[in-house]
């Protein structure tokens, strides 16, 4: 969903004034004495002169250590590994349904049916959703359940998990017919030049979903009500207008029936934009944390990340449609016959494309993850010069270890983060500090670690 552009900065001027005298003698004219004037700069009052921001960097991150360290970098680094089997799960199970020519069976029965192409579509989708997710269940209770439970991150047990998953499993069902189905239209129409308008069609139901989520997606998992009257909420809906969000409620949802994560978004586009945190950040957090997680959330908004999101990620969807058109040809020039695939407006070649787009997916994570790690550090610079809560964005961030690495190596940050980590976040946070030690509401808050 959706993502986000704005780098605010600071500017120091310094002046140095020179001060010189001449005078004049009455009996007639002469040089004018000089003289030297020695100038020394003023040492910066307050606590700015013993403020090291590297080294409350590292004292914020040494919080986080032993068991609490290992674990965190165990859960975050097996995911490296689940991007990869992912691809390979999904290729063997495309691969599984081509060779056997049980797709084309599904694509026979669909023809059965009806005679008309169009509707022979969705039917085959209704068929093709059904298995994979029959199909790809054992791994989806392993990465989802079994693994989540593991490293006490989940709060369901298997029957809750599983209405959730029935919940998805129906959107998803839904979306992915609608969606392709027009797809396959446009296919048929322009065949040539269909990768370029399938791109476009995912781009437009990118818009859809994210102006519709909020208010009829999100709901099916969880109960939302206005948070409670009280100063937090007055001082969200304070920072909001302050910022030009046209939001007049603060919503919060139910988060923890499901998970012990803390989040916050604000989320929705044309008339459907509400901000909205979780249980767990309410009960878990102070009002500083909550205010600089907000204040991030909200840099979202203000610097129209959705929009950039869908252009930089339509972008991105429109060379995994040009990849995916390509490999089709190319392999269905030679295993086309195998499978029983007439060609790329034949619904039975849809597990070929899934393939083709999951390895294209897979090769562009660093592409992916750049995008919208550049927008989430955007929004935490807009975040915190807008709630000013430097140290309560800190320590959320140690708050996030619970399931994100705090201090990976460049390269594994640029590969694999879509967040920046918490070292990057952290400093960030403490060289702002760092320029602005001496603003009367810094001062007055908290002493960061040294």
């Amino acid at each position: 969903m959706v993502k986000r552009l704005c780098l605010l900065g600071l500017m120091l001027l310094t002046a140095l004034l020179t001060v010189s005298a001449a005078q004049s003698q009455a009996a007639g004219p002469s040089a004018a004495p000089t003289a030297t004037v020695e100038s020394q700069p003023l040492p910066p009052p307050g606590l700015a002169a013993h403020f090291d921001p590297d080294r409350a960097t590292n004292a914020y991150l040494a919080r986080i250590a032993g068991e609490a360290r290992k674990k965190s970098d165990s859960y975050f680094e097996g995911g490296y590994w689940l991007i990869l089997w992912d691809t390979l799960y999904a290729i063997v199970v495309s691969a599984l349904l081509l060779f056997t020519r049980f797709s084309a069976r599904m694509r026979n029965f669909a023809q059965g049916i009806t005679r008309s192409r169009f509707w022979q579509v969705p039917i085959y989708i209704l068929q093709y959703v059904v298995v994979t997710a029959v199909l790809t269940f054992p791994m989806t209770v392993y990465e989802d359940f079994i693994r989540e439970h593991q490293y006490g991150l989940s709060n369901q047990n298997f029957l809750q998990w599983l209405g959730d998953l029935g919940i998805l499993f129906l959107v998803t069902l839904a979306a992915f017919t609608l969606i392709g189905t027009i797809v396959y239209a446009a296919i048929r129409a322009s065949r040539r030049f269909w990768w370029a308008w399938g791109s476009m069609i995912a781009i437009v139901f990118m818009v859809i979903a994210a102006t519709i989520t909020p208010v009829f997606i999100a709901p099916l998992l969880n109960h939302y009500k206005p948070l409670r009257e009280g100063e937090l909420k007055q001082h969200i809906l304070s920072l909001a207008r302050s910022e030009g969000i046209p939001a007049h409620d603060v919503y919060e949802f139910d988060a923890s029936r499901q998970t012990k994560r803390v989040s916050a978004n604000v989320s929705g586009m044309f008339g459907t934009t509400r901000i909205s945190m979780n249980d767990n950040l309410l009960n878990r957090s102070d009002e500083r944390q909550i205010m600089a997680v907000l204040g991030h959330e909200m840099g979202h908004y203000v610097l129209s990340h959705a929009v950039t999101g869908i252009i930089e990620g339509g972008l991105v969807i429109l060379a995994g449609f040009a990849f995916a058109a390509w490999g089709f040809g190319f392999l269905t020039g030679m295993f086309g016959g195998i499978w029983d695939v007439r060609g790329v407006d034949d619904p039975a070649g849809l597990p070929a494309l899934t393939a083709l787009v999951s390895v294209f997916f897979l090769v562009a994570t660093p592409v992916t993850n750049t995008i919208t790690r550049t927008m989430e550090a955007q929004a935490d610079i807009f975040g915190v010069n807008a709630a000013r809560q430097p140290d309560g964005f800190a320590e959320a961030a140690l708050q996030l270890s619970e399931y994100r690495k705090l201090d990976p190596s460049p390269i594994e940050e640029f590969v694999f983060f879509d967040h920046p980590s918490g070292r990057s976040r952290i400093s960030m946070m403490m060289h702002w500090k760092a320029e602005h030690l001496n603003d009367p509401d810094i001062k007055a808050g908290p002493v960061s670690p040294q």
